[in-house]
């Protein structure tokens, strides 16, 4: 299927890695992401209906082949002053912030500078972007998916 960008707006919370869980379990519940079992391509005995459990999705061996070109691909926030990991979300530090967008307050408008700070694909990033009045108001993911 090839790689696949994603981004997602959710509303601001502390919690990034909470605010991620929401947005998984949102996009698991909606339907939006790629299953591998159904579409023009898959074998009528392969096809499978879409899984009622994030844990039974993942079982599918097809689908832990092909991912799910979503932010179900990722699992979790790291913290700052950890390596990136594959299927991990970083989020944006300052100093990433300032050299792409030459301040650390970050807003919508930002957006096209930061999305080259997600590179690789399997990984995810995040940013607090802030609103008119300088408080936090969305977060936003973005990454890569595929294979």
């Amino acid at each position: 299927m090839g790689a696949s960008g994603w981004g997602y707006y959710v509303p601001y919370q502390e919690d990034l890695d909470g605010a991620l869980q929401e947005l998984r379990e949102r996009t698991f519940r909606g339907g939006d992401y790629f299953w591998a079992r159904e579409g023009d391509g898959v074998p009528p005995r392969a096809r499978r209906p879409r899984p009622s459990t994030e844990e039974e999705m993942w079982a599918d061996e097809w689908q832990q082949h092909s991912g799910t070109h979503s932010i179900l691909d990722v699992f979790r926030v790291q913290r700052e002053d950890e390596e990136p990991e594959i299927c991990a979300v970083q989020p944006v530090t300052v100093e990433e912030a300032r050299r792409a967008t030459g301040t650390d307050r970050l807003t919508r408008a930002h957006v096209p500078a930061l999305e080259n700070l997600a590179r690789e694909r399997g990984y995810g990033r995040c940013a607090v972007l802030h609103g008119a009045d300088g408080r936090p108001e969305e977060i936003y993911f973005w990454g890569w998916s595929g294979d």
